[in-house]
């Protein structure tokens, strides 16, 4: 699923970590443990592609999709929450904002309707019609309501924005999830999916 080799990182003289050869196999959970300052936060972005090792790999199965519980609570202040939640799945996301795109054209070519229809086959074959749907059942399943759905993420509270990222980052049901010191503010949450 997801392994390293040979994976080293060093910040001037200091090595974090050193010839790292792991793999983490399907079906299982792994954790990373270690003293704060230990490197723990930069393996996991060099897992996720975030930051790049000095020298080694990084390997994930092909067609599989990697998704990372984002620690940066104010990324997304300027979105919607429920948009928020779908560009959790990039391509899927990239997809919708290409379309919106094309279709606001005001000299909409014969190209651009091309182009249209491809997208819209790649948008129903990742199940796009049922997008908003999907992410909306996550949220309620994390206690944010329909009410929240079209309020800017600047709008939320601390513990409500966490909810809204790990929605995110398991939007569209991936295939590996990265979730780095995910905090929950001491409450316990049962997602329905």
């Amino acid at each position: 699923m997801i392994s390293t080799d040979n994976v080293s990182l060093a910040f001037g003289g200091r090595k974090l970590f050193n010839d790292v050869n792991i793999k983490f196999t399907p079906g299982n959970c792994y954790g990373l443990i270690g003293a704060n300052g230990a490197g723990k936060s930069t393996f996991v972005k060099i897992l996720s592609g975030e930051l790049e090792a000095q020298t080694g790999s990084v390997n994930i199965t092909p067609g599989e999709r990697l998704s990372v519980l984002k620690q940066d609570h104010f990324a997304y202040d300027e979105y919607p929450v429920l948009q928020t939640v779908m560009m959790g799945n990039d391509v899927l996301f990239k997809i919708m904002k290409e379309k919106d795109e094309i279709y606001a054209k005001e000299d909409f070519s014969d190209e651009d309707g091309i182009r249209a229809s491809e997208l819209e086959a790649e948008f129903a074959e990742m199940n796009g019609w049922e997008a908003e749907s999907d992410a909306g059942i996550m949220l309620a399943g994390l206690k944010i309501g329909t009410e929240y759905h079209h309020k800017l993420m600047k709008d939320l509270t601390g513990p409500e924005k966490v909810k809204v990222l790990l929605a995110q980052a398991l939007f569209g049901n991936p295939d590996i999830l990265l979730l780095d010191e995910p905090i929950f503010y001491k409450q316990r949450y049962t997602l329905l999916l």
